[in-house]
Formats: structure tokens, C-alpha cells, sequence
């Protein structure tokens, strides 16, 4: 008999989507759906740029720096080691990357300089106190971060637009990793003056689970892209900063600094003392001419762990309790034309499960990310059908095949796998050959 523990989204933020499930119990088998790809696009060939990007002072790799081709809007991310991938259609033979990372100074490297590998781009930091610029200073910060928010519809996209992203989830116990899950997922986004929430589509996706390393849990994050999507605070305010919530907290200007030669201010927040149900905390970094928030990182705060549970955890076993010890968001968007739009987020929930009777406890880590790594206007408006939309429900593990094919992704920009993913990936499929060696049954 299985034991499901059910951890959901809390109910002020990410409600849309239904969180994670803990499966109790390895299955005998492990069946998943294999996706089939509906209207396959022509492959265009590409070349392929690899590199990282760092501190020009102490060399130390920059994580989720941002590479675009200048008047494009190819783009894509480094990865927690600093690597990047970038690929570059063949018939763009001359052009600029632009590399940016908060809090630095932009560079601009030629298309024409980049290798094939081992490119090393080095960023300079970029700092910058109020007192010595010529800027008017909001009267407050909570009067900024409103007036930021009622400025979306001026600011942001106002057209509905069809982007491509690339999405990748993990699941580690303790530093180990367990089980990646990697989609590219087509995202039909709505102006961020409408209500209509975006949908989503699913192009290709890939998975990989060693549940050997699981001893008796079988770990499924369910929301997939929807749990990075939603942490759009300009598209989705209400999740955060909502007419009620948004007087429950504090808000506070800290150091200033400079993206793409923009002063931003960074505003503080976190939630008022008197208030005592787990609201947030972070930074917001506002571009202070024009009231347009850039990036955004904060975290849950859980303090309280058995309330934080309460708003996690529907259902688990008699035996176990479960505390979320980290809850970390961030979102950061990118300017075309005048006009910002999302780029990227990412999720980290980390939890320990205490067992009855059981000395030590099991401590376990779920992360997504996704970066927009195209985009064009959707013209026509037009949205799939509901019966090709993934559901916010979705289980990507699930709805995924194996790691197989090397060149799976073809044109495709996605995010760098980290060593210990590939080392991950590697060992997980060395065990599935081994398992099937042995007469065992594999897990696809």
C-alpha cells in the first residue's frame, strides 16, 4: 500500500497550481506517457557557442547571467556554475552578445569573436549610491513598488505573444541528484494589462529518475512550467502583492545599483511584526526612471514550521512530519524595444521529513527554472486548444521520455546542464543498463 504525502503551493502565492506529491513506496513499475510532438518545425542549422561568464575581480562564475543577439530575441542563461550554451542560427554571420548580470556592467562581445568553446566573459561590477545622482527620490518605498505595479500596462508587453522557454526541475536528497525532468515548452502569453492567465504547450520534454536513491519515497513535483511561470509578479501581482497583502508589509530602500547603465533602486521588503501568518520576504530591484521592476528575489518566511506545513502539506503519512525549510524565489525580465517582458525564474522548496520511531531524517530539495529563449508577436491572439494545454496539474516526469537522443534538442537554446547533473544523468543510466543486465525491470 502506498502512503502519499501531498505538499501544495501556499494559498497566497502560486495558488493556481497544485505543488508537490510525495509517493511512499517504490512502484514496481514506472510508466510514463511518451509526448508525441505535434507539428514539427524544420530544423535550421545553427553554430554553437559554449562558455561562462564571471567576476572580472575574483573570477568567480556569475549565475543566471543573461546572453541575447543584439536585435534579436534569441537569448539564453548560465547556469549555477556560470556555463552557458548559446546557439546561433548559421545565417547570422555578423552581430553582438550582449552579456548582463545584476548589479553589473554590461559587455558586449561580437559575434565573430566567440569559439566554439572555452569562451570566458568577464563582467565588472557596476555600483552606485543615491546621494550622487541627479534623481528625484520616491517619497516612499511602498509608494514606488505601487506605482510600479499600476504601471505594468504601459511598461510591459502589451501584445499577446508566443514565446519559447526552456524549463528544468530537479529533485535531490540531501546534494545528491535524483531526478531531472527538461522540457521546451511553447508559452502563450497574454498583455500584462489582461487577467486572462497564459498558456502553456508542451514541445519536447525529457526525464531521468534513479529511485534506488530514494529509498522509500518516490518524489513527483507536480505544476511543472506553472511553478516557475506563476513567480511573473507583473503578470500575477495578486500571488504577493494584492490589495490586502501588499499593507502587511514593510518596505524599505537599500544600496542602488546599475543594469544596462539604468539606475535601480533596490526596495526592501518583509512583513510587518504585528503580522503573524507566513508572508515574504526580498528584494525588489526597480529601474528608478521609468517605475519598471527588473528582477525580484525573495523567500517565504518560515518561521513558523508548523504553520509553514500546514500550508504545504494536505496529506501524509501517521508517521511522518513535514517541514519546509526553504522556500526561494526569483523572476527577472528583459527589455525590448522600450518594452519588458518575463525572461526568467526559479523555484527552491527544501523540506526534512522526521519519521516516527527513526533516528535520523531525510532531507530533500526540489528547484525549477525557466528562461524564455525566443519570443514573437501571436498577431492572431490565437491559443491552443484545451486539450493541447498542459494543465497546471501536470506531473512532467510523466509526461516525459528518456535520456536518450544527445542531439534531442536540436536548435534549440536551453541551459548548460551543471557537472553534476550530466554526472547525474550518467549514473542513473549506467544503473537502468545495469538493472536491465541483471533481468531487473528499468524505469523509463
Amino acid at each position: 500500500m502506498k502512503h502519499i504525502i501531498f505538499l501544495k503551493s501556499n494559498n497566497v502565492l502560486l495558488s493556481a497550481f497544485a505543488g508537490i506529491i510525495l509517493l511512499i513506496g517504490i512502484p514496481a513499475t514506472s510508466q510514463a506517457s511518451t509526448f508525441f510532438q505535434d507539428n514539427p518545425q524544420e530544423v535550421t542549422s545553427f553554430n554553437q557557442f559554449k562558455g561562462e561568464v564571471v567576476d572580472g575581480e575574483n573570477n568567480k562564475p556569475l549565475v543566471f547571467a543573461t546572453l541575447t543577439l543584439e536585435g534579436s530575441n534569441i537569448s539564453t542563461i548560465t547556469n549555477t556554475e556560470g556555463k552557458f550554451l548559446l546557439k546561433i542560427p548559421t545565417s547570422i554571420k555578423q552581430g553582438n552578445i550582449i552579456v548582463s548580470f545584476l548589479g553589473y556592467k554590461t559587455s558586449v562581445v561580437p559575434l565573430e569573436q566567440l569559439k566554439d568553446n572555452k569562451n570566458k566573459i568577464a563582467l565588472m561590477v557596476s555600483i552606485t549610491k543615491l546621494e550622487e545622482v541627479n534623481v528625484v527620490i520616491p517619497k516612499s518605498a511602498r509608494t514606488l513598488v505601487k506605482e510600479t505595479l499600476r504601471r505594468k500596462g504601459e511598461n510591459y508587453f502589451g501584445d499577446p505573444t508566443l514565446m519559447t522557454a526552456f524549463y528544468r526541475e530537479t529533485i535531490k536528497k540531501r546534494k545528491k541528484n535524483v531526478s531531472l525532468s527538461e522540457a521546451v515548452v511553447n508559452i502563450y502569453k497574454t498583455p500584462y494589462s489582461s487577467e486572462k492567465k497564459d498558456a502553456v504547450q508542451l514541445y519536447k520534454a525529457r526525464k531521468s529518475t534513479d529511485y534506488n536513491k530514494l529509498d522509500t519515497l518516490a518524489l513527483k513535483l507536480q505544476g511543472g512550467p506553472f511553478n516557475a511561470l506563476y513567480v511573473d509578479i507583473m503578470k500575477y501581482p495578486e500571488y504577493i502583492f494584492n490589495d490586502v497583502t501588499m499593507e502587511d508589509y514593510d518596505f524599505s530602500f537599500e544600496r542602488s545599483t546599475r543594469i544596462n547603465d539604468k539606475l535601480i533602486y533596490v526596495v526592501g521588503f518583509k512583513q510587518r511584526p504585528n503580522i503573524y501568518d507566513p508572508l515574504y520576504k526580498g528584494q525588489l530591484f526597480i529601474d528608478a526612471e521609468n517605475k519598471i521592476l527588473t528582477s525580484a528575489i525573495y523567500s517565504l518566511n518560515i518561521t513558523d514550521k508548523e504553520l509553514a506545513s500546514k500550508m504545504f502539506v494536505r496529506k501524509k503519512p501517521r508517521n511522518a512530519r513535514v517541514y519546509p525549510t526553504d522556500i526561494a524565489y526569483r523572476v527577472d525580465y528583459r527589455e525590448k524595444n522600450g518594452k519588458w517582458y518575463y525572461g526568467y525564474s526559479n523555484v527552491l522548496l527544501e523540506f526534512k521529513i522526521n519519521w516516527d520511531k527513526k533516528l535520523f531524517n531525510s532531507v530533500y530539495s526540489m528547484s525549477c527554472e525557466m528562461a524564455v529563449t525566443d519570443w514573437e508577436k501571436n498577431i492572431s491572439g490565437e491559443v491552443p486548444k484545451v486539450k493541447d494545454r498542459l494543465k497546471s496539474s501536470i506531473i512532467l516526469s510523466e509526461a516525459a521520455i528518456g535520456f536518450s537522443d544527445p542531439d534531442f534538442w536540436g536548435e534549440y537554446n536551453i541551459i548548460e546542464p551543471e557537472k553534476s547533473i550530466e554526472s547525474a544523468i550518467k549514473k542513473i543510466q549506467r544503473q537502468l543498463k545495469k538493472s536491465n543486465t541483471d533481468g531487473g525491470e528499468s524505469i523509463p
